[in-house]
């Protein structure tokens, strides 16, 4: 049995229909923000308020609205929830062997000071993750290594989670503008421009915004100089790269340049005064400092994460992509060898009772697959630099493979939180509710070029990926543009833009960044922590996307 998408379920009523649509995100509001709820009850729930409104109030069949929940949920454990486990799990074996008392110290070798630290690991280590692997692993990692120099569980997860706004719309090689190329026929690199005439206004400020938030004025305006160095560099590297390289390196070079350039300017500048969170933590820091490592030590320490980065970034590169998931059609020796493997390990099974049920608003039934890319997964490139790891900290098959099973028992909750998110988020796009409220959004006439940036906001809320906001909200708004006149390349801009800024209240970012430091059961705190911010970003986004649409016309390509 066929079910076609309908839009306006509600008396044919568009307004009604997305206030109906409204609830299930209302819902998951009120849970986190009031209720407190812990982070698995809060996702199990929204997941069946979803079910509920898609079987009475859009009339989804119930076979057709479990099943699109299924997919969500194996998903939400492949490639998610798999990036999440062998993030932590990484971190965890340096932790075991003591290599990450080194790299504390080699951190605080560079500055002591809480606020400088959160700028070169959240900011700039983070940007440089997400530009190379996306989907979570940036927060999780870098979120694990400011807890592990001190910092507050709530507090680095947090501002990981906003610091990860800047980098967000280049992720993973410019996977989210890319993605916008085939369904709008406009082109990547015009779409790259726009968004890169947006967003580095944003990556300044955020390196300021960051220690405001730590720290206060005060001591904020304290440590202005690196953080102008911080945010300029990344700004301006991520303007000319946009503009003139396309989308695939801005976060990579970005953030390089913002790094070596902090790092080198702290070499030469010290604040007045250090600023740390309590005495306690002061005190650990000093004896820590007071350590003499060698620079072999150091390196072998860092070595983890080198091995990380080189195995992401390799998962990264296009061709390599296309070879782990089995569809490389090149003549390389040796990509042809791994295409064989990645081919076996690379499965697309039907979702049964879903796949080409749902006819869209065109008419065309809708495919659906479980996507069980093994090889091709960031977490699998993780897995493997912590089999690497094992060799470089000399730690045993039976450590290594205790330290697994605690890291898979400690994330248990977390990974059923995911899994419930992602299952909500694929009711909500199989039903067309987000359709209904995009469409809604979009019916603000004039005022849709300040509106533009809220749905991919929304999208990126509910999906927790700009890319699939870019895909669910791409058409709408390049339709929508056209018929007020606005351009098309701002609104598909504004999308990515905007979209960047729900990141850090998306459900799935939440549970990654709390099952990263060890705040799972705590996701409404962060919740909490996170929001104001999220819609003070929006906002900011909105106003600039109006401006360029009308009095400042002349930045758009």
């Amino acid at each position: 049995m066929q079910w076609k998408q309908d839009f306006t379920p509600i008396a044919d009523n568009l307004a009604l229909s997305a206030v109906v649509a409204l609830v299930p995100i209302l819902y998951f509001f009120w849970a986190l923000a009031i209720k407190r709820m812990k982070g698995y009850v809060a996702g199990v729930t929204t997941l069946i308020v979803s079910l509920v409104i898609a079987v009475i109030a859009y009339r989804v069949p119930v076979s057709i609205a479990a099943m699109s929940a299924t997919q969500g949920a194996v998903y939400g454990l492949l490639p998610i929830g798999w990036i999440i486990i062998t993030s932590v799990f990484l971190y965890k074996l340096t932790v075991k062997t003591g290599k990450f008392d080194i790299i504390r110290n080699s951190v605080l070798s560079i500055t002591e000071d809480r606020r400088l630290q959160a700028l070169l690991i959240a900011f700039s280590f983070g940007a440089f993750l997400e530009g190379a692997a996306g989907f979570g692993a940036p927060v999780a990692i870098s979120a694990a290594l400011l807890v592990g120099l001190g910092f507050h569980p709530l507090y680095a997860a947090g501002i990981c989670l906003i610091a990860n706004t800047a980098p967000v719309a280049f992720g993973a090689i410019g996977i989210p503008i890319t993605a916008l190329e085939g369904p709008t026929g406009i082109p990547a690199m015009e779409i790259s421009k726009m968004v890169g005439r947006q967003l580095p206004f944003l990556s300044f400020f955020i390196p300021f915004y960051l220690v405001l938030i730590m720290a206060g004025w005060r001591k904020t305006i304290e440590v202005l100089p690196p953080i102008l160095i911080s945010g300029i560099s990344f700004a301006v590297t991520q303007y000319v790269s946009s503009n003139f390289l396309g989308p695939e390196l801005p976060d990579i070079l970005s953030a390089l340049v913002s790094l070596v350039a902090l790092t080198v300017f702290l070499r030469f500048w010290k604040p007045k005064t250090i600023y740390r969170f309590d005495s306690e933590l002061e005190a650990a820091a000093t004896i820590q400092a007071q350590k003499r490592y060698t620079s072999g030590e150091v390196f072998k320490a860092w070595s983890p994460f080198l091995v990380l980065t080189l195995f992401i970034s390799i998962w990264g590169i296009p061709q390599m992509k296309a070879a782990l998931t089995g569809h490389y059609e090149g003549t390389n020796v040796i990509l042809k060898a791994l295409n064989t493997m990645g081919h076996y390990l690379t499965w697309m099974p039907e979702v049964p009772g879903l796949s080409n049920k749902i006819i869209d608003a065109n008419g065309q039934p809708i495919a659906a697959v479980y996507k069980l890319e093994l090889l091709g997964a960031a977490g699998t490139a993780i897995f493997l630099a912590a089999i690497v790891t094992k060799f470089i900290v000399r730690i045993s098959w039976k450590q290594w493979a205790e330290t697994f099973a605690e890291t898979l028992q400690e994330l248990k909750f977390p990974i059923i939180t995911i899994t419930a998110v992602v299952g909500f988020a694929y009711v909500t796009n199989a039903s067309g509710m987000s359709t209904t409220l995009g469409m809604a959004m979009a019916k603000t006439g004039s005022l849709f070029s300040f509106f533009s940036p809220f749905l991919g906001w929304l999208g990126v809320f509910i999906t927790g990926s700009d890319t699939s906001s870019n895909l669910l909200f791409g058409n709408l708004q390049k339709i929508t543009a056209a018929s007020i006149g606005m351009d098309p390349v701002l609104a598909l801009a504004a999308n990515s833009s905007g979209g960047v800024t729900g990141k850090m209240i998306s459900p799935q970012s939440i549970a990654v960044a709390c099952a990263a430091v060890g705040l799972a059961g705590k996701e409404s705190d962060l919740f909490r922590f996170t929001v104001k911010h999220s819609i003070f970003f929006i906002i900011l986004i909105g106003i600039m996307t109006f401006l360029q649409s009308t009095i400042l016309s002349w930045m758009i390509p």
